[in-house]
Parts: C-alpha cells; sequence; structure tokens
C-alpha cells in the first residue's frame, strides 16, 4: 500500500488515522492543538511533494487525474461529513495545505462530477438496465399487420428503432465515419436527410450534426421504414401443447426468431400475433429453409431441464430429405468435420480444421432420378446434414446453396472445391444476384456494400451490370427524395407512421418480384424429436413420398 509513498507524507496519514482511532479523544482539547499545529508545520514541510507524487505513474495518481496526496487525506478530525456529497467549501478543523483548503474525502464524488459537467463538455447519461431475456410483447406485435397474396404471407412496411450502444472501436471517431465505415448499405446522403428529418438520436436528443464525436455508452436510435421479405402462407400447424412446452410443424422458408431482414415473418412473432402463445424459449433451432418438427418450452426451468437432456446426448432427432441421384442402399455413416466460411452469407464446408461432428444416413426410396433419406444428426453443428450430404456427392436436390455449381464442375462432392473461400463466396452471391433470389442466402442487395461488392464481383462479369443498375437506381432515389420530404423533424412528427411508403426508403422504389411458393421449400424436413418422457412425430411432407413425381 505505501510502495513509493514519501516517509514523511506517510508519516502524516498514520499520525491522522492514529488520531481518529485513540481511546483517549476525551483530552483531544490542549494535545490536539498542539498535534494539529505539528501537523501543519509538516504538511507546509512536505508541499512540494505534490508536484513530485503527480506524474509518477505507480504510486502518484489514479484514473481521474488527482495526486495520490489528495487521495488519501482525510477529512479533519471534528469535521462533519456532508451527507449531501458536496464538496466541503472551507471551515474550521480542515488541515491547509500551502494555504489552500483541504480536499474533499474520499468519499465525496462530488468534485468529480463538477469536472464531468464541465463547460463545453458533452455528458453522457449512464447506461439504462437491460432486461435480462428475450421476449417481446403486444406493443411489438402491433407494430404491423400481415395480408396474404399469391400464396405468401406478407407484411405491410413499418417504421422500426434500431438501437445499440456506442461501440468501443467507435469511441473517439465522428457519426459520420462510423456511417462511412460500417454501415454503408446506404450512402451518406441519406444519413444527412435522416438528420434532417429527426430520425437519428443520441442519447434520445435529435442529432443536429454528423461530425459529433461518439463516447463511451452513448447510445443511439435509428429510425427506419422497415420492409421484410415474404414467407410461405403455409400456416404453423400446433402438433402438441400441455403447461411445459409447445410443439408446432413449422413451414419452410420461416425463420423461429428475429434476424437480419425478418422481423414479423417468424415463428415467435406468428405464434404470438395469431395464437397468443408469448415468453416461448426455442428448445432447438431449424434453418429457415427446413421444417418439421420444433419445440418451445413454457418457462424458463422446463427450458433448462430439456437443455440438460441435450448436453447429455438423450435426445433423438430424425429427418427426412429428398436428394440427387441414387443414395447407397445401405447405412452410411459421415464422420467429416464441418467448418464455417462466412456467418454472413451462411457457408459451411468439410475441412480437417472444422467440429467434429457424424451424422448416419439410410435411403428409404428412389425414385429413377432421386432418392428419399433418413437422416439422424448425432452433433448439431450448422447445416450438418446439407454439408455431409454434399460431400457425400447426394446434395439436397433444391438445395440453393450445397447443389450449387458454384462450387465447382463436381459441387462440393468429396471435398473437392477448386477454389478459395473468398471465391465461392463470390460465385455463389453472383448467382443468386442473377437469378434475383439472393434471400435465398438471407441476404439483400442493401446487404452488398461496396467492399462486399467489390469482393463478391464474379470474373465472368455475371449480373454486373444489373447490380451496378440497382445501387445506382437506389442512391439517386434517395439524393432526389430526400430534401423533398420530411427534411425537418416537424414534417416528420406530423407524417401518417402507418403508411406503407416512406420518401427517404430506398427500398419502397425497388419494385421486386415476388417468389413462387414452391421456391421457397427445401426438401429438407425434422421429422421426429425423441426425449426420454416424449416423442413428437410430423407428418411426411408430399416431397418424400413414394409417388412423388418432379416437374
Amino acid at each position: 500500500m505505501w510502495r513509493g509513498v514519501p516517509g514523511c507524507l506517510r508519516d502524516i496519514v498514520q499520525w491522522q488515522v492514529a488520531l481518529c482511532s485513540h481511546s483517549f479523544v476525551r483530552t483531544w482539547g490542549s494535545c490536539g492543538k498542539a498535534m494539529t499545529e505539528a501537523l501543519s508545520a509538516q504538511a507546509e514541510a512536505a508541499g512540494g511533494l505534490k508536484a513530485l507524487v503527480q506524474p509518477n505513474g505507480d504510486a502518484g495518481s489514479n484514473t481521474s487525474g488527482e495526486p495520490l496526496l489528495e487521495r488519501l487525506e482525510p477529512a479533519a478530525v471534528g469535521k462533519q461529513v456532508p451527507e449531501s456529497g458536496d464538496q466541503a467549501q472551507g471551515g474550521e478543523g480542515q488541515l491547509p495545505s500551502n494555504g489552500e483548503p483541504a480536499p474533499a474525502p474520499v468519499a465525496d464524488s462530488g468534485k468529480r462530477k463538477k469536472r464531468r459537467g464541465a463547460t463545453g463538455e458533452r455528458v453522457v447519461p449512464p447506461p439504462k438496465k437491460r432486461r435480462t431475456g428475450v421476449s417481446f410483447s403486444d406493443e411489438h406485435f402491433a407494430e404491423t399487420t400481415y395480408y396474404f397474396e399469391g400464396g405468401l404471407r406478407k407484411v405491410r412496411p413499418y417504421y422500426f428503432d434500431f438501437q445499440t450502444y456506442c461501440k468501443g472501436r467507435w469511441v473517439g471517431r465522428s457519426l459520420l465515419h462510423v456511417f462511412s465505415t460500417e454501415f454503408r448499405s446506404q450512402p451518406l446522403s441519406y444519413y444527412e436527410a435522416a438528420v434532417r428529418a429527426g430520425r437519428l438520436h443520441l442519447n434520445e436528443e435529435p442529432v443536429q450534426d454528423l461530425s459529433i464525436v461518439l463516447k463511451d455508452n452513448d447510445f443511439l436510435r435509428n429510425t427506419v421504414h422497415r420492409h421484410e421479405p415474404p414467407v410461405t402462407a403455409e400456416p404453423i400447424r400446433l402438433l402438441a401443447e400441455n403447461n411445459d412446452v409447445v410443439v408446432i410443424d413449422k413451414p419452410s422458408s420461416i425463420p423461429v426468431h428475429p434476424c437480419g431482414r425478418f422481423r414479423h415473418n417468424t415463428v415467435i412473432f406468428i405464434l404470438g400475433k395469431e395464437h397468443q402463445l408469448k415468453e416461448l424459449h426455442p428448445l432447438h433451432r431449424l434453418d429457415r429453409l427446413t421444417s418439421g418438427v420444433l419445440m418451445f418450452a413454457k418457462t424458463a426451468a422446463v427450458s433448462e431441464k430439456i437443455h440438460e437432456q441435450v448436453r447429455d446426448r438423450q435426445l433423438e432427432k430424425e429427418y427426412v430429405c429428398r436428394v440427387a441421384g441414387e443414395f447407397p442402399d445401405k447405412e452410411v455413416i459421415c464422420k467429416e468435420p464441418i467448418l464455417v466460411v462466412s456467418y454472413k452469407v451462411g457457408v459451411c464446408r468439410v475441412d480437417p480444421q472444422g467440429k467434429p461432428c457424424e451424422t448416419v444416413f439410410q435411403r428409404l426410396s428412389y425414385n429413377g432420378r432421386s432418392s428419399v433419406v433418413q437422416c439422424r444428426p448425432l452433433t448439431g453443428r450448422t447445416h450438418q446434414i446439407r454439408v455431409h450430404l454434399q460431400f457425400l456427392g447426394h446434395p439436397i436436390l433444391n438445395d440453393p446453396i450445397y447443389n450449387s455449381t458454384a462450387w465447382g464442375p463436381s459441387r462440393g462432392q468429396g471435398g473437392h472445391i477448386p477454389k478459395t473461400d473468398e471465391e465461392l463466396l463470390r460465385d455463389l452471391v453472383a448467382e443468386h444476384q442473377a437469378k434475383e433470389s439472393l434471400s435465398m442466402l438471407d441476404l439483400c442487395e442493401g446487404d452488398l456494400t461496396p467492399g462486399l461488392i467489390d469482393s463478391t464481383a464474379p470474373s465472368s462479369e455475371l449480373a454486373k451490370d444489373s447490380l451496378e443498375g440497382s445501387a445506382a437506381q437506389k442512391i439517386d432515389g434517395i439524393a432526389e427524395a430526400a430534401p423533398q420530404h420530411l427534411d425537418t423533424p416537424e414534417k416528420a412528427a406530423k407524417a401518417d407512421v402507418t403508411q406503407e411508403t416512406d420518401p427517404l426508403c430506398a427500398e419502397c422504389r425497388v419494385l421486386r418480384q415476388d417468389p413462387l411458393p414452391q421456391d421457397l421449400v427445401m426438401f429438407l424436413h425434422a421429422l421426429r424429436y425423441k426425449g426420454p418422457d416424449f416423442e413428437y412425430v410430423s407428418p411426411i411432407p408430399a416431397w418424400a413420398q413414394d409417388d412423388w413425381q418432379e416437374d
């Protein structure tokens, strides 16, 4: 504690501490006066120590820049410390130092608060307390409504607040810099228009200038006009419900929970809005394009119980799929490790550096062109069944990722991929851009930032012209529309929040072709989920029937 502290300073502090605890406080009178004079003399003699101690990084300063002498020096004996926390302004009984009043006690934070609110310095409020867990209320469900068209479930566009605290890498940088480097899906002209419209807030105050420099704990809120991709209109069917769990038959194309561009078009929101099933805990996950058995716990206790069974490998999962070609008519076990290539695009591949996993396959039928295969994953890696089937040379028949020519002539069979990961991602994105099916990769044009567009430009220049035209149309649309509408907070406040078009929204200007309902189905279905005391089975889909024929 006393390392690096000069001896005379240590004596002053120890002497004062002894005075406070001495049992002969009653004799303070004349003795105390003499001690006070002696202390004053020593403090004056040590007056030059402040300048010497402060620059000492080991013992001379704290994080607030206060000298160690000020930090350690207690309130004078007999002086009452104010309960309000305000700094004491001199008074009898305080020990002088170089003719100046003694500093405030350690417990007093008034001095630091005063510095924090110095003239010209922006004060950042403390962060808000966050609620533990993820749940959605009626207020969230009421943000917008559904409508059905052409076999699709659609969401009416709505206003939504994206909220975040300042990330560590943003501290000391301007909002302009952050938007231009990390949020490049929109041009800077959009954010400038959003400022004029009063849609950007910093600590709940409208942003007036994008050059403002961010600080730790800054809270940002950005109001946007949000569009969601359509999903299948096929209803969510309840397989079972009791006091502990809810079990459904999930249609293909619907994500389990809000992610990316999906919020209301998710299982969690549809169950809450249409079935009044809320506060659910997902017990396992299914890919957006995978259909079948999906379980939710109604309480945290049930969730923990079943997750413990998952960790102990007491649960059995069974899938069915339709794959390309004639699958071997015997049990096939694949133990190839799987590595994630891109979390953003959602692509994995077999790689020795990947995580260990195991899947057991058994052919159920073959119609001369494709096979129906039973799949039993013994581990739960991302895209495990799909990647293992690709490795075996029998990818799922309509898999938009793992049955793509972007993997090369062999389509990834045996792990043979004659290109780098960057080239693979580039060609996958280019293929789906040409087909106008980026949503199958859970991407949209706005996700293709300038850097990503450059890195995903195919060598064959496939779809390059249409991509550039689309991007230019968006940027020009924003630049033209922004000054004409909602260019002041007053106009923005008067805007109808239920409107389905927005003058600042580039998505409102893009006419997208709806996918066909059958294009939203992938031939992979979670057929059975079994535990020590439960078993749930969903109906076999039409494409897995023996008499099914390809179009």
